[in-house]
């Protein structure tokens, strides 16, 4: 299910399901307009949008389920129903952030913005022994950030990846991921401060094609390696939680093993807390604590370190977490991500879609 149909003239684009996110934007780019996809190009476009949607284009465009103007269903009775606004409004407003717990989403379409297919984006490094500058530098930094600059932050052993030199492969390092939404001159005087702080170890900071800066972190997260994860929404960065941050980082298991926090806000924040699923528009971060393995004999140990530096960062969480950076961790941790008002509202949404909880195979919405 690989189908696409973009129109230019009204900005708006029919994706089907089976689509990865590289894919959709290739289509897309030919027009130069863009969706707010994943930070990984060989992601689904379905289950991170019906999540919700984190992206580089999220602080000036919104999420991927803000984004989403209708959905094709299939319901568990068979039913083929079209949500949006319009039609079908309470499943709509489920769909966005309510994960697969309401049907079958066949094809999405999409509001598009333009968007490159020049943006200026890339990474700066700093080696870790600097965590503490850099992350205080950080923090201060992003409270004045255009709703256009999406950053992250990312705390881990360089990969060897092509686009670091070899000198810099394995090293403990703070990497700060950017892109700019908007025309690169612009994006050039937003970064400025960025890029002049401090002594960075490589600065790769520049014009790029938007479909290439999507792909840029594909390598870091392939295919056939063993996962493990944990996350939370985060408020600003408190000396504590970067002390926190830099006792526990670096302790990793094995060289794959990082920790990422996305910067949130911008338009994320401004969208109404009710018109969608999707939960705490108000934290300022997203963090994910994520052990990487392709040995077995290094699962316990992997394990063991997201769980204790999740046990350590939890009490300066916001209490919410993302609903697709969520693992197998049970009922509570469901509840948690909605909250409890919106859960009991997914649930009366569930009773009426899928009574019999057909579609349970997911962070789990039971009627």
């Amino acid at each position: 299910m690989k189908g696409v149909r973009v129109n230019p003239a009204t900005r708006t684009a029919r994706a089907q399901a089976g689509l990865l996110w590289s894919e959709l934007d290739r289509e897309t780019q030919v027009f130069g307009l863009a969706t707010t996809g994943g930070i990984i190009s060989h992601t689904g476009i379905a289950g991170l949008t019906l999540g919700g949607g984190l992206g580089w284009l999220m602080r000036k465009h919104g999420l991927a389920a803000d984004n989403l103007l209708s959905a094709d269903v299939v319901t568990a009775e068979g039913e083929c129903l079209r949500a949006s606004e319009r039609e079908h409004a309470d499943l709509f407003w489920g769909l966005r952030g309510g994960g697969g717990n309401f049907g079958v989403v066949t094809s999405f379409e999409y509001r598009l913005h333009p968007v490159g297919p020049l943006v200026l984006a890339g990474v700066i490094l700093h080696p870790a022994a600097r965590a503490r500058e850099v992350l205080d530098f950080y923090r201060d930094y992003i409270v004045s950030a255009p709703d256009e600059l999406t950053t992250i932050a990312v705390l881990r052993m360089a990969p060897p990846a092509p686009f670091l030199p070899p000198r810099l492969h394995g090293q403990p390092v703070v990497v700060i991921g950017a892109c700019y939404a908007g025309p690169v001159e612009e994006g050039e005087r937003a970064v400025t401060r960025l890029r002049q702080f401090g002594e960075p170890l490589v600065d790769l900071i520049r014009p790029t094609p938007y479909v290439s800066h999507q792909a840029l972190f594909d390598a870091t997260a392939p295919h056939g390696l063993s996962y493990y994860w944990k996350s939370e929404y985060l408020p600003p960065l408190s000396d504590a939680l970067i002390d926190t941050l830099i006792e526990h980082a670096w302790r990793v298991a094995t060289p794959e093993s990082y920790t990422i926090m996305f910067h949130l806000g911008g338009a994320v924040g401004r969208e109404g807390p009710e018109a969608s699923a999707f939960e705490d528009r108000q934290a300022t971060h997203a963090v994910v604590i994520d052990s990487i393995w392709s040995e077995p004999a290094r699962a316990s140990a992997g394990i063991a370190w997201t769980r204790d530096f999740w046990e350590a960062v939890r009490p300066h969480s916001t209490g919410r977490i993302y609903v697709n950076f969520l693992g197998e961790e049970g009922q509570d941790r469901v509840r948690a991500a909605y909250g409890a008002a919106k859960y009991e509202r997914l649930r009366a949404l569930k009773r009426t879609y899928d009574p019999t909880n057909v579609f349970r195979l997911n962070q789990n919405v039971a009627p």
